[in-house]
């Protein structure tokens, strides 16, 4: 006889002992059933005591056979599954030892009624499939899970095939099978961002798997777009399932499958089958996204519960059935409104689910029963129970709850953006021309590494024969094609998102002369060579992003709560469980791409390189205007206004009244301060003129100085490449008649912004004069170039963002129309512990985009009619708030949001609420004395301040401990600056910051005001170069905080209805962005009212206290008044948007 927990066997293979599991005694416990339980053969009634004294013995057990390796046979899933398993009155569960299933013959191997055995690889061996095949056959048990099916598992290319003639989606794939022998006898063509196998194409991104299902190194291929390079996915150690690789090269030996990337948003969902008629889903981290494993204070990796659509349950019971695999796992991606099957392991169980385990005992067990029972003259009939878990019914309380996050945002920090013009001549260039199909719309651009590659040959050529014949008939002036070999030498690589070539084809030459260009054209066509460079996010605009994407988390609910060492974890596992439907977009600039990417970073608590999570998160295809501005079609009522900008801006004289009324009939306080430091714009001008000839003479001499010749400025910036941005400013600013180029104006404020932040080491002389004259220019230029007067602002405001505005307005009028959405199931109290407000949804549309779209968006909501100063005192206030904000600076920051009162009649009009809120942005050098006040983060409104006298709940959080917010008494105050490390968790900074007081007021700052050196820069050289302090970002102001969905929905009506024209062209340019179906979207996601949680029925207060990052009140909780309707105009053209928006 075996000791507790052994097993043994007679030389018949009947069972001598069974596992004993905690709480289930072992056979030397008295746990033993009788051998009348376990013999099999043993006629009914024999062996029956007829004293009435004893009772009849128990019927015949079951016995479940357990067959495979040991690490499986012993793992805490099966363990917790066999005990439960144990308690049906009738089934004995037996492991068999995995020496016996190694060494010994089948005949030799335990007896059992009811078989589960699946493969698996042990630790040093792997299991004997064909013997357990050979077992079956032998002693032909019920069998849980098919073997032969198993075979069929191992390798990927028999997993597809069979997906896809049972009609289960799966990503578009191809398949390379190699022969070992002769590798390079293959179909596969690679070519820079695509590969052709078999004939089928896949553009980058796209996934190279090896066909044997039990090799996990999967890599996915990145376009040189966003940065190349391969992301390479591998079975978890420790706590890495990636890694990012710079190779972009596909692999040249073994046989894989290639398929389509699909966009998942960054998570995976995984499925667990119990039969076909129970599907449990779990939401993590995808492992491409950086690699990273989320884990708990357990060490545990993290994972959400998530519920299956109607769909994806259907897909669940055909991958049961198709594999003939009672419990089964697979892989679901959930990419533009569809779910694609991508993996299917076969058996595997749900790790610490008590759930799962609960359900999955039941299931078993009640499926032998059934199969068994009869046979064994068993009495046994199945539980008639309710399948589905009851819906737990809640009540709502006085919040309401957030359900929509709309944000507009400007990138971070750029290098300065610079521009090269020059005719090129040479029959090289009409070559490269006429290769990449330029003669078509005599317009050409080059951004891929390839392309760029072929431009600095030509140029390299070029140069060589300049060097050996000084008499050569080469056009190209030689001092121009040095900076075009330099500009695209520079990095020592081609990122392909921060440079560019255009070449415009001219039939007559250039037409006239540019200040840059010599005097006499030439005769016959000629190229115009612009060469674009700069412009790229700095290390200190990816610090700006990803901190700027942690604070948002607190505008979520449970957002101030720390999880697993995550701060804002409710966002975390609102994202994850698929409650949050969060879309990013950005512009085709680079530098938009890698803010949204490192904005994503820091809002998901990502970790690693932006290009993987850039690819997957960020949506930038395609967008057709709705975040890009073609600043080569400038409107009409544009020209008109730079024309009469420069006029103004040419007198030389002081300005007059009559100048202040044509250039600030706004009374804008920033525009009219701005202007009374100009005093005469000409005589500002000279001023700014002669401190750029005195900077570019500095720069000369530290040049010719030998110890300054290799110093290295900011971000791999020369000394020479500095001179150059100045040199040609210099040239461009003031023509040869004297008269300044007022176009000119932001790009010296844009170079002196960047060297007073960035280079201040330097100890240039004057530099912060220069700073200061080219500032208020700018203040009165940039705004202005956006319309002068409120007509031609609103003019010029729809031209550029009127698609954007229809996507706004269709992105709130979403969010509370019906649909069936994959909501979290609300489960019973101990399955949800730690999970807060099962029903909460929220949908977050991140708009990333440049400065014209945010200044254009602006002008909309404040000349647009939204609301009439004179009768609204908090526009006005929040009017006269914008009217002295001088500059939109890097990460500007335009935020709707729309809140759902539960308590209101779904019909009502004072049912959805909507605030609108706004932050300039990044704080400039000289800020801290002008900076104008707002009103702080969504204070009381007028109507409702004298109600809140009480802070009331915030919410029943008595359930929820992970995501309690801290009491308002226990917030911690903050000072403006620095932001200090306090402590670190795992290898993610938690922030905090110390003040010695408290401000008072009834409104709060959401996101504190920061200024930290950037964590990326590094001494060493390996990381980012320089050293720089990052400007720290203004908090978000509330503009208004109880407008009504009706309200916000018909001015964006009016607003987007005002220009016919406008309008037709916009509706043009979305039915091209959002009706093409080959751009394989799905259908988009929209939101029934969802039930709120219990709370007090106290109205709740603001906080009075400014907020940390790391605690504070859930942002569920509305401190407005009344707020009105959802009604939308059904009068409104419905525009079909045919992907998840």
């Amino acid at each position: 006889m075996s000791e507790t927990g052994g097993e043994g066997w007679d030389q018949s293979g009947n069972p001598t002992s069974v596992f004993a599991y905690e709480g289930h005694p072992g056979p030397e416990e008295g746990g033993m059933k009788n051998e009348g339980e376990m013999r099999k053969g043993e006629e009914e009634g024999q062996g029956k005591e007829e004293d009435e004294d004893y009772d009849s013995p128990p019927e015949r057990q079951i016995v479940v056979g357990i067959c495979s390796m040991m690490k499986k046979s012993k793992s805490k899933p099966m363990t917790q599954i066999m005990e439960r398993l144990c308690k049906f009155e009738y089934i004995t569960v037996v492991i068999f030892p995995e020496e016996v299933i190694l060494n010994e013959p089948v005949d030799k191997w335990p007896l059992c009624d009811c078989l589960v055995s699946f493969h698996s690889k042990g630790t040093n061996e792997r299991f004997p499939l064909d013997k357990a095949v050979e077992y079956a056959n032998l002693r032909n048990p019920l069998i849980i899970n098919d073997l032969n099916m198993q075979y069929y598992i191992q390798d990927r290319r028999e997993v597809y095939r069979i997906l896809q003639e049972e009609g289960i989606d799966l990503p578009r794939y191809a398949v390379l099978t190699r022969d070992p022998d002769r590798p390079e006898e293959c179909n596969l063509v690679e070519g820079e961002d695509h590969v052709e196998v078999n004939g089928e194409v896949f553009p980058k991104p796209f996934v190279e798997k090896p066909v044997c299902a039990e090799d996990h190194n999967v890599y996915i291929y990145y376009p040189t777009s966003a940065g190349g390079g391969s992301q390479r996915l591998f079975r978890k150690i420790g706590s890495r399932s990636s890694v990012y690789s710079p190779e972009s090269c596909v692999r040249k030996t073994g046989s894989y499958i290639y398929e389509e990337f699909m966009p998942t948003d960054g998570t995976d969902v995984k499925v667990y089958t119990v039969g076909p008629d129970y599907a449990h889903a779990e939401a993590r981290k995808s492992p491409a996204l950086d690699g990273k494993v989320e884990r708990d204070s357990e060490g545990k990796e993290i994972r959400y519960p998530v519920m299956l659509t109607a769909m994806e349950k259907l897909v669940a019971r055909k991958v049961c059935l198709a594999f003939k695999q009672t419990v089964c796992g697979f892989d679901l991606l959930r990419a533009n409104g569809h779910s694609f099957v991508c993996d299917v392991n076969g058996f595997s169980f749900v790790k610490n689910s008590m759930k799962y385990y609960d359900d999955c005992a039941k299931v078993l067990g009640n499926m032998v029963m059934r199969e068994l029972a009869p046979q064994f003259h068993i009495p046994w009939s199945i539980p008639m129970e309710a399948e589905d878990i009851p819906i737990v019914p809640t009540t709502s309380g006085t919040m309401m709850e957030l359900r929509c996050v709309i944000a507009i945002i400007r990138h971070g920090d750029r290098t300065p953006k610079q521009k090269m013009k020059m005719e090129v001549r040479h029959p090289l260039f009409f070559e490269l021309f006429e290769k990449y199909g330029g003669y078509k719309s005599g317009k050409l651009k080059l951004k891929k590494p390839k392309q760029l590659q072929e431009v600095l040959d030509i140029a390299r050529l070029l140069l060589a024969e300049l060097g050996q014949h000084t008499d050569c008939e080469i056009e190209e002036k030689k001092g121009k094609l040095e900076q075009l070999k330099t500009v695209l030498e520079m990095y020592g690589h081609f990122s392909g998102i921060n440079r560019k070539v255009q070449l415009t084809y001219l039939p007559n030459g250039q037409p006239k002369a540019s200040s840059e260009e010599e005097e006499g054209p030439k005769e016959g066509p000629s190229l115009l060579l612009v060469l674009k460079w700069g412009g790229e996010l700095t290390p200190a605009g990816r610090v700006q992003a990803e901190e700027l994407g942690r604070a948002f988390r607190c505008m979520y609910p449970g957002g101030q709560g720390d999880y697993a060492g995550f701060p804002g974890c409710g966002l975390l596992r609102l994202h994850s469980t698929y409650r949050h439907d969060l879309k990013i977009y950005a512009s085709d600039e680079g530098r938009v791409q890698m803010t949204a990417a490192a904005f994503a970073k820091g809002l998901l608590a990502l970790e690693g390189e932006l290009t993987p999570i850039l690819v997957q998160m960020v949506k930038s295809a395609n967008m057709n205007g709705m975040l890009d501005s073609d600043s080569e079609s400038l409107t009409d009522c544009q020209q008109r206004v730079k024309a009469r900008l420069h006029e103004i801006m040419q007198k030389d004289q002081d300005f007059t009244e009559a100048d202040y009324q044509k250039l600030a009939p706004t009374g804008s306080p920033s525009l009219v301060n701005s202007m009374k430091v100009i005093g005469n714009p000409v005589r500002t001008c000279d001023q700014v003129y002669a401190l750029i000839q005195r900077l570019t003479s500095q720069i000369r001499k530290r040049l010719e100085d030998p110890k300054s010749a290799d110093l290295q400025l900011y971000h791999s910036e020369t000394l020479e490449l500095m001179l150059q941005r100045w040199s040609k400013l210099e040239r461009d600013f003031r023509n040869k008649s004297g008269r300044y180029d007022i176009s000119k104006i932001p790009d010296i404020y844009d170079c002196v912004k960047y060297d007073t932040q960035h280079n201040a080491t330097l100890g240039l002389e004057d530099t912060l004069e220069l700073f200061r004259l080219s500032r208020a220019l700018a203040d009165i230029v940039i705004p202005q170039e956006y319309g002068i007067n409120k007509p031609e602002k609103m003019d010029i405001a729809q031209a550029y963002c009127l698609p954007l505005m229809k996507k706004i307005q269709l992105d709130l009028q979403r969010t509370h129309e019906d649909e069936a959405v994959n909501k979290l199931h609300p489960l019973w109290f101990r399955y949800s512990r730690g999970v807060m407000s099962p029903g909460r949804h929220v949908r977050t549309r991140l708009y990333f985009t440049s400065e014209s779209h945010v200044h254009s968006l602006l002008s909309i909501f404040r000349y647009g009619g939204l609301l009439d100063e004179v009768k609204d005192q908090q526009w006005k206030q929040a009017m006269d708030y914008l009217s002295a904000v001088s500059e939109l600076n890097y990460m500007t920051q335009i935020v709707i949001m729309l809140y759902e009162d539960n308590n209101k009649d779904p019909g009502s009009e004072e049912r959805f609420h909507v605030e609108l809120h706004f932050s300039p942005g990044v704080k400039s050098c000289e800020d801290e004395e002008n900076v104008p006040l707002g009103f702080g983060f969504r204070p009381a409104s007028a109507e409702n301040q004298e109600k809140q006298t009480n802070q009331g709940s915030l919410e029943d959080l008595s359930q929820d401990e992970p995501d309690r917010a801290l009491p308002l008494s226990e917030l911690i105050s903050i000072r403006r600056s620095p932001m200090i490390r306090n402590r670190k968790t795992g290898s993610m900074e938690v922030l905090s910051e110390t003040s010695p007081g408290s401000s008072k007021g009834a409104s709060y700052r959401l996101f504190p005001s920061c200024s930290r050196q950037s964590p990326e820069i590094k001494p060493t050289g390996l990381g980012f170069e320089g050293c720089s302090m990052v400007p720290s970002i203004y908090p978000l102001e509330t503009l208004h905080n109880s407008l009504s969905l009706k309200q916000v929905d018909e001015f964006l009506n009016a607003v987007c209805e005002d220009s016919s024209d406008a309008h037709a062209k916009t509706m043009k340019a979305l039915s091209v962005l959002f009706d093409t179906s080959s751009q394989g979207y799905g259908q988009a996601h929209t939101y029934p009212p969802p039930k709120a949680l219990s709370s007090s029925e106290t109205p709740v207060r603001p906080p009075t206290h400014p907020l940390c990052l790391s605690s504070g009140p859930p942002s569920t909780v509305s401190s407005a008044g009344p707020s009105s309707p959802t009604s939308v105009n059904p009068s409104n053209p419905a525009i079909h948007f045919s992907f998840s928006e």
